[in-house]
């Protein structure tokens, strides 16, 4: 990935790696298990952290990450919940609306490692 740098006349900043936009497009629409091999291959300690909840896939940290892991997960398709406090990928088209309980309590939570 290519990063910018942004030029202000009082600061100067390093921003996030760009993002292709079509690519993450279509990692969004991956399944449950090529999602989960391509996290293996090319994000193995995102891979190591993930959860099944469903058919979808969930990241979630104790702290803020680094910017550089958001644009890694943002690049794979992964979106942020802001309500549920984590990275979320949908497996697919997203066929029904967000419920208001935790989909843990119906679905369950599977470490990515045990279900790939």
């Amino acid at each position: 990935m290519t990063t910018t740098t942004t030029q202000n006349p009082t600061t100067t900043r390093r921003d996030r790696p760009v993002i292709d936009w079509n690519q993450r497009n279509r990692n969004r629409q991956l399944p449950t298990a090529e999602l989960l091999a391509l996290l293996r291959t090319q994000a193995p300690d995102l891979f190591a952290i993930a959860q099944v909840v469903g058919k979808w896939v969930w990241v979630q940290f104790p702290d803020k990450q680094a910017p550089e892991v958001t644009s890694v997960l943002a690049q794979l398709g992964f979106h942020w919940n802001n309500k549920r406090q984590c990275w979320q990928h949908p497996c697919g088209p997203v066929t029904v609306d967000a419920s208001p309980d935790d989909p843990r309590a119906k679905y369950g939570a599977t470490p990515a490692t045990a279900a790939a």
